[in-house]
């Protein structure tokens, strides 16, 4: 009697069962009969979409005419269903030290970006270790956690920092012990230049909407160097048109400073307003009081890029990045680039030094002198 092995597999960004069997006619006009069937050129086989209806259609169907072998499949889903019940459990006792510990961070004024990154980092190192209470964990497992989760996933150095400085202080303020981190192997952060556009896209995106709110969002962040939380936190107010300034409270490293507000951009801010009507936010979203959103921000970025035709992979941070190094190349001075965009240390703002084509432009390449 033949015999057909079942067993899952990812085909098109879809999880799959894959029909694997000797030829024969009888088999293969079964498995033609099942509507979800597909016969994929790429894995050399027949497969259906995972789920139980169809498995037991399968069953119903192949079970008269062969042996079905499903051992594979049913090991797989046996892991995948210990390492959904491992990711999804965090130890009960840990529970609530977990909320002290976000009560703390709150209370220390930390941003809730940092609490909310922090907390999940942690949160995905205990459901690691789900099985070993609060008080036996040690830096060996951190360093298990990091060689057997985060470098077998492939995660980010930046992501391993955040981690280890999630642990570090979670057991420091709520355990009341110091776990040896340094013992840990910190990866290097990665030296990546900022990605940078051309005036010419610039101006693409910018005149991409017609839509005046739209247009003036995007604007004002490349011609003041905005991040996206501050250009969502401006309210009417801190539009100072008659200084020609415009005032950025409490932004990163809760710090105010002052960008400067170009005329041009004042003009179409006059307009702006004179459609919106503005109350408590600069620019207000669907609900009323609420500031737009960053996700629907994103979404009129990628509608520009759309009708601009660019299909670089643009966010929102490349006009800051763009706003600086457009600077740079005119001629500003560095030291004034810092304080327009609230960098601590010039070290930052140095890294546009390296993408400015302003004295690479000026070099005249060896090749040219050439006689080829």
């Amino acid at each position: 009697m033949k015999t057909v092995t079942l067993y899952l597999a990812k085909h098109r960004q879809m999880q799959v069962v894959i029909i694997q069997f000797e030829m024969d006619d009888a088999i293969a006009a079964a498995i033609k009969s099942l509507k979800s069937s597909k016969w994929s050129q790429t894995l050399k086989s027949w497969y259906v979409p995972y789920n139980l209806e169809v498995l037991h259609e399968i069953k119903k169907l192949l079970s008269p005419l062969c042996a079905i072998n499903a051992e594979q499949l049913k090991e797989q889903l046996n892991a995948e269903k210990d390492k959904a019940t491992k990711n999804a459990y965090i130890n009960t006792s840990a529970k609530p030290k977990i909320e002290r510990y976000i009560k703390w961070m709150q209370s220390k004024r930390y941003s809730p970006s940092t609490i909310n990154t922090y907390s999940e980092a942690l949160k995905t190192f205990l459901k690691y270790h789900y099985q070993k209470p609060l008080e036996e964990i040690t830096n060996q497992d951190i360093v298990d956690f990091n060689t057997e989760y985060i470098l077998k996933q492939n995660l980010s150095s930046s992501y391993q920092n955040q981690v280890v400085n999630a642990i570090k202080l979670f057991f420091r303020q709520i355990e009341n012990r110091v776990l040896d981190v340094d013992l840990i192997h910190r990866p290097k952060r990665e030296k990546l230049l900022p990605n940078v556009l051309s005036k010419e896209e610039i101006k693409k995106i910018l005149e991409a909407h017609s839509n005046i709110k739209h247009r003036a969002m995007l604007s004002l962040i490349y011609s003041s160097g905005l991040r996206r939380s501050e250009l969502l936190k401006l309210k009417p107010a801190d539009i100072d048109s008659k200084r020609g300034i415009i005032i950025i409270r409490q932004s990163k490293g809760k710090k105010d400073r002052i960008a400067p507000l170009s005329k041009k951009i004042l003009i179409m801010l006059r307009t702006y307003f004179e459609e919106h009507r503005p109350k408590q936010w600069l620019f207000e979203g669907a609900m009323e009081n609420e500031p737009y959103s960053e996700k629907s921000l994103e979404s009129v970025l990628k509608q520009a890029l759309v009708k601009a035709k660019i299909t670089k992979p643009v966010t929102l941070h490349w006009l800051r990045h763009s706003y600086a190094t457009h600077l740079l190349e005119s001629g500003t001075d560095l030291r004034y680039i810092q304080e327009l965009l609230g960098h601590n240390s010039s070290r930052t703002t140095e890294i546009y030094t390296h993408v400015s084509t302003k004295n690479i432009q000026s070099m005249k390449s060896p090749f040219d002198d050439l006689d080829i």
